[in-house]
């Protein structure tokens, strides 16, 4: 009788061990399988226009091309991206900066997700301290003008940091809906902004309105941070330069291209309506979906 029992106990145990593997087996799976669908697949497409502004209004020294940069790097088990615009003003000071400290020291994977937003930061502070610069020797330059960037840096399909500088931004689509990444909305934002246009006042003294006419440029040099989750209603970002967005609302640039599947197609087509509206400033665009 009690070989019995006990032959009755080491099977009700194994049938207890066996469910709790494959319970645990099938919880394991469920996380892997969740984990690996908020990792997103990312295609893009970029369009820099000719100098149309040269053509418009005659040559000016401040009608220079934009730079796009895009590069990716394989990091461990990290899938990392760098996309960015530029002016001629601000050139590739950030990416160099971004370049150097994220993908040229080696960082591991775990160094990638704490510092990114850090180092974003730095790139661009470093970027303004030389614009400051600038606008300081170059204050009786009539075309001298400030700078303008966004940066983004996408981890893993799963996470966005991005940056600001000028009036060039970022703006991601969230089913359907247009969101601006780095919108600076809280009650401090314009007392900085004050502040900071008071102490480097020789940034604004040499700004030419295109077109015609000598006045203080709207645009702010004062870098904007924010990190952005990428979720499952999230579809594609897009990064332009002032001509596009001088000339459409982020929600009217947002539904131009949601229903193009090709971001190589969208970025042109932004551009082009861009144009189409007389924008007068550079345009160009990166347009970043996750598929």
């Amino acid at each position: 009788m009690a070989l019995k029992d006990l032959h009755l106990k080491l099977i009700k145990a194994i049938r207890v061990r066996k469910f709790l593997t494959s319970r645990n087996s099938q919880s394991s799976k469920y996380e892997n399988t969740k984990k690996q669908s908020w990792s997103r697949s990312i295609s893009h497409g970029f369009y820099i226009s000719e100098d149309h502004r040269s053509l418009m209004y005659g040559p000016d020294k401040s009608s220079e091309s934009d730079s796009i940069v895009v590069q990716k790097e394989q990091i461990q088990d990290l899938e990392v991206w760098l996309f960015g615009i530029s002016d001629a003003q601000t050139g590739d000071g950030v990416t160099k900066y971004l370049q150097s400290h994220l993908f040229d020291k080696k960082l591991n994977q775990n160094q990638i997700k704490r510092r990114s937003k850090e180092t974003m930061k730095k790139a661009y502070l470093s970027s303004k301290a030389k614009l400051l610069d600038q606008g300081t020797q170059a204050a009786n330059d009539q075309t001298w003008t400030s700078g303008g960037s966004t940066s983004v840096i996408v981890i893993d399909g799963q996470k966005i940091v991005a940056a600001n500088m000028g009036d060039y931004k970022t703006v991601v689509c969230k089913d359907g809906m247009a969101h601006q990444i780095c919108e600076r909305n809280h009650p401090t934002a314009t007392r900085r902004r004050w502040s900071l246009n008071i102490i480097s006042g020789a940034l604004y003294r040499g700004f030419r309105n295109i077109g015609g006419g000598d006045k203080p440029s709207t645009k702010r040099s004062e870098p904007d941070i924010d990190v952005e989750k990428v979720d499952y209603d999230t579809e594609f970002l897009i990064l332009a330069s002032s001509g596009i967005w001088e000339v459409m609302k982020n929600q009217e640039a947002v539904s131009l291209i949601r229903h193009i599947d090709d971001p190589q197609e969208a970025a042109e087509c932004l551009a082009k309506e861009a144009l189409t509206r007389f924008s007068k400033s550079n345009i160009s665009c990166l347009v970043i979906r996750f598929d």
